[in-house]
């Protein structure tokens, strides 16, 4: 299945599809260190986002939060790309600084129709993003 959505930030990656109906902060919410999401209640609690595709429906946060995904590259667990239902600037300013592909405005009901452990290809540049069951 191929969706279009909106380039925020460019680049071309895949992996699994992590899913969380929660808004994110990354300030607080992710553990920069390992890539697990700490907070609690949370949607996904306990889940770790690195090398993910990791789609939730937008930022929530201090400023900060731009920085801790420029950290979660350098140290390596940053998610693969991102997909928002709506970007806001703390989201996109850290995608820019981490050179990490970032879509939103997904056409469709991205919440129902992508799920966790699906395979994602995002192509940022086009705003494209490919689903399947498994990697091909």
């Amino acid at each position: 299945m191929r969706l279009k959505g909106r380039k925020v930030v460019g680049g071309y990656a895949e992996g699994e599809a992590l899913v969380s109906v929660d808004p994110v902060s990354f300030y607080g919410g992710v553990d920069p260190e390992t890539g697990v999401v700490v907070e609690p209640g949370h949607a996904v609690e306990g889940e770790c986002i690195t090398g993910k595709v990791f789609v939730f429906p937008t930022g929530k946060g201090s400023t900060v939060g731009s920085y801790v995904i420029y950290r979660m590259k350098k140290l390596g667990t940053a998610p693969a790309a991102l997909i928002n239902a709506e970007t806001e600037a703390i989201i996109a300013t850290g995608c820019v600084i981490s050179e990490v592909p970032l879509v939103d405005r997904v056409e469709g009901e991205l919440f129902q129709v992508l799920r966790t452990g699906q395979w994602v290809r995002v192509d940022a540049d086009d705003g494209f993003i490919d689903i399947s069951d498994r990697p091909r």
